[in-house]
């Protein structure tokens, strides 16, 4: 099994925990009342459909956000990576912890935000062991008086949003094969939308849409194998791109029978165009990560699809990555923007891939309008706007019995699953990434369910020249950044976009600092003792009041190093990450804890 351990153990001491501020007693209840309920609240681990991370609050803003001060924190008590964004619905938040994935209602309108309930899934330990990077969680969604989440094992689970009580519970995912889920579920109508984790142990990836009210299956569209089970239906379906017609792609463009353990999980965030009825979503990388073992184009992984919500149906589909060489995946967040595009309204899909290229698609069709480089990228030379081809650098490619150096960029990619946010009032897109590259060697591997199926031996370390990460303002319109904040690691966080024209997100060493939206300035930053990996948000409170929240809690795949003690000689621990990592620190707090700002 892939586990965070490697040759060496070593222990991992707890530290204390620090003392919390309390939440001011004052509640000004009127405010509260003329307070709007689409500013007030935020329901889904993105804060919308459209996957801008973009709160319309403004009362904080560049001019006074210098005295943001704690208002409260609470400790989950959890340890390991916490990637998951809170939310708020009603005057109540709701916060969805790592592995053993326990579920907290905590209520705003009480001074420190007192627990409201919890609720405790218990899913199986055995998926500890099965996770490729981490035991994290991405989030949860809010939706009809419930919340819906879905624990490591793959158990989606309606809760009563007022009670805490188990509403239904469906299991989605087989963890003696590798299966886990690791995604923010997205709810849209009656559908609740789950994908799985696993490429690294040649699981067959899926998205699968549950009955609300129910948690019955209602449908299930697999990433690899015959149309019938991707849910193409020819007379639906339209991709702009001549490769991606044909009957039984999901089979043909890979060797005999490879295509059932080919990959191509859904675990990064769903979007949604309720105008145009579709979802859109990545796939993942495909299985094994050596690509001389799975010739061809290796349909569907490491792209992106458009489905109907109703029955999965695919509208088209479009690749980022064909016959993906160096697990690049395709799970990045997708953006629904409407922009004035070469002197037109276009409908755009706007993606930062992990292969280097922001992209802008038609998400009516899956055009690409635009691909340009955001780092520094040796693996390809561009991408083919009259194909939608990546253009490989051959000499990159993995080949047996040789070592590959300097792949750039690494397999996490320029970004990785860290969501971007987006700015109306700006129109730019703020990127969190890493700049790193990795020396590859290859391997004959064999598939054995439950164990990892890679055949890629990686270590990683910083790109030339430049830092490990970085916060970047990118421009979609003039394709180019418009100004970058250099940071010693990579930054692993989400970004949060506000209409007070500041864009906050987090550092592997604990800093969660707000930015001058416009310029890049710095303007503020607060310690929170450990690595921020969340996803920052903002809401309203009771009180009227703005309050911006992140997650502290140092882990994932970038912070494998420190989570789970791991021995930093070895630089090909944690997939080869701690190459890169070895002078991450420790964390002073071992423990998630919610931290929650506001002005004094």
């Amino acid at each position: 099994m892939i586990t965070l351990e490697s040759s060496l153990i070593c222990t991992c001491v707890r530290a204390p925990l620090r003392a919390r501020r309390a939440w001011p007693a004052a509640l000004l209840l009127l405010h509260a009342l003329a307070a709007s309920a689409v500013d007030a609240e935020w329901p889904m681990a993105s804060g919308d459909y459209a996957n801008t991370r973009y709160s319309t609050l403004a009362d904080i803003d560049t001019s006074n956000v210098g005295t943001l001060a704690e208002a409260f924190a609470f400790d989950t008590g959890v340890e390991r990576g916490q990637e998951a964004a809170p939310i708020v619905v009603g005057g109540t938040l709701y916060l969805l912890t790592a592995w053993p994935n326990v579920l907290y209602a905590l209520d705003l309108t009480r001074p420190g935000a007192a627990v409201k309930w919890k609720f405790e899934p218990h899913p199986a330990p055995r998926a500890q062991g099965e996770a490729c990077c981490d035991v994290v969680t991405r989030g949860i969604a809010y939706a009809d008086g419930t919340v819906f989440m879905v624990t490591l094992d793959g158990q989606a689970i309606a809760v009563d949003a007022a009670t805490g009580a188990e509403r239904w519970r469906t299991p989605l995912a087989d963890v003696a094969h590798g299966e886990t889920v690791t995604m923010a579920p997205l709810v849209v109508k009656d559908r609740m939308l789950v994908g799985n984790s696993g490429g690294e142990m040649g699981v067959r990836g899926w998205l699968t849409a549950l009955d609300t009210h129910t948690g019955a299956v209602a449908w299930r569209a697999y990433s690899t194998g015959p149309d019938r089970d991707v849910l193409i239906n020819h007379s639906r379906y339209a991709p702009f791109y001549p490769t991606d017609r044909g009957t039984d792609l999901g089979v043909a463009t890979w060797p005999p029978e490879a295509w059932k353990r080919g990959g191509g999980g859904a675990w990064g965030f769903v979007s949604y165009d309720p105008a145009l009825d579709l979802l859109y979503y990545g796939t993942a990388n495909p299985g094994p990560w050596n690509p001389e073992q799975r010739a061809g184009d290796n349909k569907w992984t490491s792209g992106v699809f458009a489905r109907r919500p109703g029955d999965g149906t695919a509208a088209w589909f479009y690749q980022w990555s064909p016959h993906d060489r160096h697990d690049y995946d395709g799970i990045n967040e997708m953006m629904l923007l409407d922009l004035d595009w070469q002197g037109a309204r276009r409908e755009v899909l706007v993606h930062p891939d992990r292969n280097g290229y922001v992209y802008v698609l038609d998400r009516k069709n899956g055009e690409v309008l635009a691909a340009d480089p955001f780092v520094t990228v040796n693996t390809s030379t561009g991408v083919d706007l009259k194909t939608g081809r990546l253009q490989y650098d051959p000499g990159k490619d993995p080949r047996a019995g040789l070592t590959i150096r300097n792949v750039c960029p690494a397999a996490p990619g320029a970004k990785d699953w860290q969501p971007s946010a987006y700015s109306p009032r700006t129109g730019l897109l703020y990127l969190p990434h890493q700049h790193l590259c990795h020396d590859a060697q290859t391997y004959t591997t064999s598939y054995i369910a439950g164990t990892p199926f890679l055949g890629v031996t990686a270590q990683m370390n910083g790109m030339a020249g430049t830092s490990r990460g970085a916060f970047t303002a990118w421009d979609p319109l003039a394709r180019r950044a418009r100004w970058t904040l250099p940071e010693v690691f990579p930054v692993w966080s989400g970004a949060l976009a506000t209409a007070g024209d500041l864009v906050f997100y987090g550092t592997l060493d604990g800093w969660f600092k707000a930015v001058d939206a416009r310029s890049g300035k710095p303007l503020w930053q607060q310690q929170t003792g450990s690595g921020i990996i969340g996803q920052p948000m903002a809401y309203r409170g009771p009180d009227g009041r703005e309050y911006v929240a992140i997650m502290s809690g140092v882990g994932g795949w970038a912070g494998a190093v420190s989570s789970g003690c791991l021995d930093r000689r070895d630089g090909t621990a944690a997939l080869g990450f701690v190459g890169a990592m070895k002078d991450l620190p420790m964390p002073e707090v071992k423990t998630g804890v919610l931290h929650v700002y506001a002005l004094p």
